[in-house]
């Protein structure tokens, strides 16, 4: 599934990308660009402040293919439930698409988290005040997060991530956030 596009030459990140996901893709080895591509670089970082709890985090969380379990347990406790203070697993490759999206967005900027891990509990009492809330939400199971990104509009995450098509993607831009996910892809 190699297109002719892939013989010229690659000028941008997004290029890189696009032609890194269609070899990858032409030989079925993944179905999502952001673990293929995040894989090849030797260091992920994130950095993170919760509108919440006005924490902040930033850490490199993996190496090539191998994830930093301190770092992934600090995350993990940072995207706790804000509600219940509940802990629970993020999925890593929920933190390789906020990557990917990072570096399109030009790698200048924090996430602004709004909301990651939901319990039952806490996914219960937004279900009564809101509409747009899943009753299977995949916040509960660490493989979702609502969030801005202080490098760019929500306009520009949401677009960044449609084109990635690398799980759910979510646009409240009323409540000003974009839900992200690690299922599978779909828009709302």
């Amino acid at each position: 599934m190699i297109t002719e596009n892939t013989t010229q030459p690659i000028t941008s990140r997004r290029s890189f990308l696009l032609t890194a996901t269609q070899v990858v893709l032409g030989l079925g080895l993944v179905s999502a660009p952001t673990i293929a591509c995040a894989k090849a670089i030797k260091k992920r970082s994130l950095s993170f402040v919760h509108t919440r709890t006005q924490q902040e985090l930033t850490l490199v969380y993996a190496s090539g293919s191998a994830y930093d379990r301190r770092a992934l347990t600090k995350i993990n406790r940072f995207l706790r439930d804000y509600n219940t203070g509940q802990v629970h697993v993020i999925d890593p490759k929920l933190l390789d698409i906020l990557w990917a999206v990072k570096g399109e967005m030009g790698n200048k900027g924090v996430y602004e988290i709004v909301s990651g891990f939901r319990s039952p509990k806490t996914n219960r009492l937004l279900r009564q005040g809101h509409s747009g809330v899943a009753t299977k939400s995949l916040h509960m199971q660490g493989k979702a997060v609502d969030i801005r990104f202080s490098g760019a509009s929500l306009a520009q995450v949401r677009q960044c991530a449609l084109e990635m098509q690398c799980g759910g993607v979510g646009y409240y831009p009323r409540d000003g956030f974009v839900h992200l996910d690690s299922g599978q892809f779909r828009t709302w």
